[in-house]
């Protein structure tokens, strides 16, 4: 008998690596002019509706009954408004697909993604460029895609093309990677252009004060003052290890840094499923802990949002504790 959700785990593989050269194409030939903003004013180019087809394409071909959960929908690309942009988009599209679409199936296949989520069956979730800002600075962003069974996270792959193969890099040319997770079995790590995998754990640290943060770039996304604070209880010195992305849940799984705080910065901001479902897979899977900031374990169960949850605390499952206790005491002030 093949190993659990072998099958999805290899065309997951496939459906993220195609998108990351999607990406890495979009980086090499596009100029940020040809940015589109949505109602978020968050920056979003070609590759997160080129990426989002892809991935979308090659499920549908393997798993057409299984929907989406995405980031994306087709709105921006519709009409004569939208023609120059939904060209382009084909055009990166079909150049890494083996089936060329049309038009009207490139908006198909990304409206795939408007699927609603929730606590029955099964549907995959993705985030076609996660960390849009770092993507545009030719830093660190992420090819995010999970699977969610009866609201449980059971597999993830993240495809992080600019992210070193370890901190601090060897050689310039030592970038590009990919992490795949399955339930039960383990968190690994590949190159983007090999099939040999090495198991992930994270750091085996107990002394909270010789660890280190990995934090996002944008203070938008998380509290900055409320991590400083929290790492001085801990009594900690390092410098934290800054960039945007799940990137961040690779570096804890393999053991770069110690801890990732998401701290709210707006008591109403509910986390969206995608930014978190692949990594918080990898690193519990990779021996680690993820959380809310209230201890409670993130719910996957409840659609699009986790609104069951509070920020995230991500470490190796020997510091959680400890952690936990320096962000209850830093929020409860």
């Amino acid at each position: 008998m093949p190993p659990f959700l072998a099958l999805e785990r290899k065309v997951a593989i496939e459906a993220v690596t195609r998108a990351c050269r999607v990406c890495q194409k979009v980086f090499r030939q596009l100029a940020s002019s040809e940015t589109v903003v949505k109602s978020d004013h968050s920056p979003v180019t070609v590759a997160d509706y080129s990426a989002q087809a892809v991935v979308s394409s090659i499920l549908a071909d393997r798993f057409p009954q299984v929907p989406i959960v995405g980031e994306e929908n087709s709105q921006a690309l519709q009409g004569e408004a939208g023609r120059t942009l939904r060209q382009r988009v084909l055009e990166l599209t079909n150049s890494v697909l083996d089936c060329p679409v049309t038009e009207h199936e490139l908006c198909s296949l990304i409206d795939r993604g408007t699927y609603a989520g929730g606590a029955t069956g099964q549907h995959w979730t993705l985030d076609p460029v996660d960390g849009t800002k770092g993507f545009l600075r030719g830093d660190q962003y992420a090819v995010c895609l999970a699977l969610i069974i009866n609201g449980e996270v059971q597999l993830g792959v993240m495809g992080c093309p600019n992210l070193p193969k370890a901190f601090p890099p060897a050689v310039e040319d030592s970038r590009g990677c990919l992490f795949v997770t399955v339930r039960g079995q383990g968190a690994f790590q590949r190159a983007l252009d090999s099939d040999n995998e090495t198991l992930l754990r994270v750091s085996e640290l107990t002394n909270s004060t010789l660890a280190s943060f990995c934090e996002s770039y944008e203070a938008g996304h998380s509290s900055h003052a409320d991590a400083l604070a929290i790492s001085k209880r801990l009594g900690i010195t390092k410098p934290s290890l800054r960039m945007d992305s799940q990137c961040k849940y690779g570096c804890i799984a393999r053991g770069d840094a110690n801890i990732y705080l998401r701290i709210p910065t707006n008591p109403k901001y509910v986390e969206k499923i995608w930014d978190h479902a692949t990594g918080s897979l990898l690193v519990t899977e990779a021996g680690g802990k993820v959380t809310d900031v209230d201890g409670k374990p993130l719910d996957f169960s409840q659609g699009r949002l986790l609104t069951r949850n509070r920020g995230v605390v991500a470490t190796s499952a020997a510091l959680h504790a400890q952690v936990q206790k320096a962000v209850q005491d830093q929020l409860s002030q």
